[in-house]
């Protein structure tokens, strides 16, 4: 049987005492627990954190790089900027347990978290403003295939309800798909190449009061994440952008947990050329047969596939097609018997 996902925690070594009284030491400073408490509720910019705290960025900067330094805070660059949130594992644990002790109504902690939502609501109209400035494009491709509730309905059905560790969502772009699988994951992670459509899925996900999810600028052929690490790989309208699919469709698997699905929502074969000069479409569909071939070079078995027509009078939209995949390694977490061992 596979192995319960939620076992993985309690391998965590425990910290040395070196290891506790230098995190405690870090902690141990009015800035940096301030620092601490906003992180505890998403990710922050240096920038964000000298709007929040009213300090100088080299100030901030030097204390995130303590923080960072001692396993407490996780850094991500994305470009030109650095995302900072929570450390993972047990320095990240030690933070966790420090902040769960403080008084939620003290004056400081307070103030610094009513200017980290004047911060956000900036964010959300800066993201509103980049909806407004491409919603004639994206309404027209919308338009052009079955409607995106019917596509979340299969894609609901195919994976089922229950409960999963990780999801891996690959070209997350608004981050629908982490909302859709909102409730069945203990954590998400959503890249994207575009640093325009990251601000929008964050600004999405604060809104919705999400936990446990990330956005981060990530190439899709090489991924920074550990291989075999995720229960659930999405890829939702992504591969008609890409040159090589197959090399992404590997990539996927690299990092998919064994046992793993990988999901694929993409168009069936058209003819509309203009979507590669009005909307950067690289391949315009994908045949069962294509997608099929690139799923078992990379290892895994098709589930099933789901093409989604149509209505009646609407011959003009685009199919959509669903494709599930599966690793097919299994993870027994039983005893191997003896079989040549007598029986008492």
């Amino acid at each position: 049987m596979i192995t319960s996902t939620n076992t993985v925690a309690a391998t965590e070594p425990p910290l040395s005492t070196e290891q506790l009284l230098a995190g405690l030491r870090t902690v141990g400073e009015d800035t940096r627990l301030r620092l601490l408490a906003l992180l505890a509720d998403g990710e922050l910019t240096v920038k964000d954190a000298t709007t929040i705290l009213g300090q100088s960025q080299p100030r901030i900067s030097r204390h995130l790089k303590l923080l960072t330094e001692a396993g407490l805070v996780q850094r991500f660059p994305e470009g030109a900027w650095v995302f900072y949130r929570l450390g993972d594992g047990a320095m990240g644990d030690l933070a966790r347990l420090l902040l769960s002790r403080l008084d939620p109504s003290d004056p400081v902690l307070s103030g610094d978290r009513v200017r980290l939502a004047a911060t956000r609501r900036a964010k959300a109209e800066a993201a509103a403003a980049f909806f407004a400035s491409r919603a004639k494009t994206w309404d027209q491709e919308r338009s052009l295939h079955v409607p995106e509730a019917a596509v979340e309905a299969t894609i609901r059905e195919l994976v089922g309800d229950r409960p999963f560790r990780s999801l891996l969502d690959l070209g997350t772009g608004t981050g629908s798909l982490i909302s859709l699988f909102a409730g069945q994951y203990d954590q998400a992670l959503g890249l994207d190449a575009s640093h325009d459509m990251l601000t929008v899925a964050r600004a999405n996900l604060a809104r919705q009061g999400l936990k446990n999810v990330q956005v981060r600028q990530g190439d899709i052929y090489a991924l920074n994440v550990p291989a075999e690490s995720h229960d659930l790989i999405t890829l939702h309208q992504v591969l008609h952008f890409l040159d090589d699919p197959g090399r992404a469709i590997e990539e996927a698997a690299r990092v998919l947990r064994p046992g793993g699905r990988l999901l694929i929502v993409d168009f069936a074969p058209h003819a509309l050329e203009f979507l590669r000069d009005a909307h950067a479409h690289r391949r315009l569909g994908f045949a069962h047969e294509q997608m099929e071939r690139w799923l078992r070079e990379a290892g895994l078995d098709v589930v099933e596939t789901r093409d989604l027509h149509p209505e009646a009078g609407e011959a003009d939209r685009l199919t959509v097609t669903i494709w599930l995949a599966r690793d097919p390694r299994i993870v027994s977490d039983l005893p191997e018997l003896n079989l040549t061992q007598e029986v008492a």
